[in-house]
């Protein structure tokens, strides 16, 4: 079991947990797992969120780097997908994300990325960690005129936009409708001043909340999981659509012009019947996880789209992705992967393919998304002992049980168990087409595995 890396990067509360000794020693070491195969003096780019811990942060990460002799180059303020972007560009060594995503401010996180712009495997992580306590840590210091030098490079988030540019300008540019307004959440994090430059070079009329960052409010009652408020707005003024990012920009759901909320699993049906359309659908295929609605899984199957099921986490859809060859994947949460532009979630992106699709159709987004028949989904945690979180499967009343609410649902519902990778529970998922049924069972059997295993 890995010591520091959970599932996403490490993620611990700032100056407590994760302090600056230990992102110091994450960066030497990480900085000669992931260079140690190169000929020559490695460059690593450094991208963070809004949180006030993130300078801190970037200044031990920095010291570290330096120490072992890399280079580094400070992006400041950039959402995760633009650092991924411009690692690959600028064929960067690695690079660093300093975020802990949607969390609240008191967190902060460290996420590598590789020189193809990549979160790096789980084996180079634990070679990391491995480094870290091995004592060998002492040794990876350079001297004399081999240390490192800092150079600040916050201009680069223009090749950002630029990026956009390139993809969508000429597209927009002959379905531009002034009838058509936009409004974004950035959720005071890593896509407050990018996401204003993007849409203003777009021409697209839009306008932006949540996007005064002072170093606490991220992701507070705002932003992709906090969408309520933008759902609220977006019917009381009259926008087309509302979207909403989080607070490194990876993730992006959307709210429909009747207040609707699109999650993941619409944005992917949408996407991938367009592209579909224009024979762009690699494989004819989307690539999604287990917790997927069954909506998605029954729209794939009657509009002759292939779909490809992966664990939880957006690091093994783009996996399957890789292997494949296919070029669209996503999570329910938002994670959307274009592998045609980038090998990340990216919430702008997503936002953008949105708009083309609504524009070059004139459709309302509640069109779009009338494709895809969302059902009914209800999570409820059981809590067990973290040594017996597996246990369920071998215990003949809860598997009984599960086997009897199966029946209940066949054909128009499901339930899913799935341990949790971090913490002691066992999650009870049910989905199917009554709300109110769907939640006494999933209580009823999330109370079975409680009493059955504790």
């Amino acid at each position: 079991m890995r010591k520091y890396f959970g599932t996403d990067g490490i993620r611990r509360i700032a100056n407590t947990e994760l302090t600056p000794g230990l992102v110091y020693k994450v960066a030497k070491a990480g900085a000669y797992v992931l260079s140690k195969h190169t000929d020559h003096t490695p460059t690593i780019f450094i991208g963070r969120d809004t949180r006030i811990s993130g300078t801190l942060i970037e200044a031990a990460m920095t010291a570290g780097f330096l120490s072992y002799g890399a280079n580094v180059k400070t992006l400041g303020v950039m959402p995760t997908p633009a650092v991924a972007y411009l690692t690959r560009k600028f064929k960067a060594d690695a690079s660093v994300v300093i975020s802990a995503s949607h969390n609240t401010f008191e967190f902060n996180g460290v996420k590598y990325f590789s020189n193809k712009g990549m979160k790096i495997p789980d084996s180079l992580e634990e070679e990391i960690e491995e480094v870290m306590d091995s004592g060998k840590i002492d040794e990876l210091s350079a001297i004399n005129d081999k240390i490192g030098v800092c150079e600040n490079r916050e201009d680069l988030i223009e090749e950002y936009v630029f990026f956009f540019r390139k993809i969508f300008e000429d597209k927009l540019l002959d379905y531009l409708d002034d009838n058509f307004k936009l409004l974004v959440d950035t959720a005071n994090g890593a896509t407050y001043k990018v996401a204003e430059k993007v849409f203003s070079a777009l021409g697209i009329k839009h306008d932006i909340i949540n996007n005064e960052p002072d170093g606490i409010n991220i992701n507070r009652n705002c932003g992709s999981t906090h969408i309520e408020n933008l759902s609220k707005m977006v019917v009381e003024k009259g926008y087309s659509l509302g979207v909403a990012y989080d607070g490194d920009g990876d993730r992006c759901l959307c709210v429909d012009e009747k207040g609707n909320i699109l999650d993941g699993d619409s944005i992917l049906a949408i996407i991938s019947n367009y592209l579909k359309e224009q024979g762009k659908l690699k494989n004819d295929t989307v690539v999604a996880t287990v917790m997927s609605n069954l909506g998605l899984k029954k729209y794939c199957k009657e509009n002759g789209i292939n779909f490809e099921e992966t664990s939880v986490g957006d690091r093994y859809v783009l996996e399957n992705m890789l292997q494949k060859g296919n070029n669209l994947g996503g999570e329910q949460s938002g994670h959307i992967i274009f592998l045609d532009y980038n090998p990340t979630g990216d919430g702008i992106l997503t936002s953008l393919m949105l708009i083309e699709i609504l524009l070059k159709k004139k459709i309302s987004a509640s069109q779009a998304a009338s494709i895809i028949k969302i059902y009914p989904q209800v999570l409820v945690n059981a809590k067990v002992p973290s040594d017996k979180k597996q246990a369920y499967k071998e215990d003949e009343v809860i598997v009984n049980k599960i086997k009897e609410i199966e029946a209940e649902y066949e054909g128009n519902g499901r339930v899913l168990i799935r341990p949790s990778g971090t913490e002691p529970l066992v999650r009870v998922m049910i989905e199917g087409e009554n709300q109110e049924l769907l939640e006494k069972r999933a209580h009823e059997l999330a109370n079975l595995i409680e009493e059955r295993l504790n």
